[in-house]
């Protein structure tokens, strides 16, 4: 029931990732085209760049969320990599000046979930154990 939920909320996760990375997208070319001059090019490439990380992101929830559905070995991977990419990116937002709070709480929940990932009845559904 526990990996169900996962798979549920990583595919969830993945799908408003993919529009959040399609609006920084669309942010980064407005931005540059708008302003177009020097800031415009560092704004609009700063807002792809973030929309990359963001896809890659995205794209590691879906595939997690797929593995962890049909408990595929390498779902359990991609679950430990896209929740140690989930601190890592609250760990530079922290840095960055987002919300305290917010981020502590993200990288408690992925903290929990790679726990989760690597409990002996997880481990061996996945065939991990």
């Amino acid at each position: 029931t526990g990996i169900t939920i996962l798979a549920v909320l990583a595919l969830i996760g993945g799908i408003l990732a993919l529009f959040a990375a399609i609006g920084l997208f669309g942010l980064g070319a407005l931005s540059g085209a708008a302003l177009g001059n020097v800031g415009g090019f560092i704004f609009g490439g700063l807002a792809i760049f973030v929309g990359l990380i963001t896809l890659v992101s995205a794209l590691l929830s879906l595939a997690f969320g797929y593995g962890a559905w049909y408990l595929k070995p390498w779902g359990w991977i991609l679950g430990i990599v896209s929740q140690g990419l989930s601190i890592l990116i609250s760990l530079i937002n922290i840095i960055n000046g987002s919300s305290f709070f917010s981020q502590v709480l993200s990288i408690a929940i992925a903290g929990a979930i790679i726990y989760y990932l690597f409990t002996p009845e997880v481990k061996r559904a996945f065939g991990r154990a």
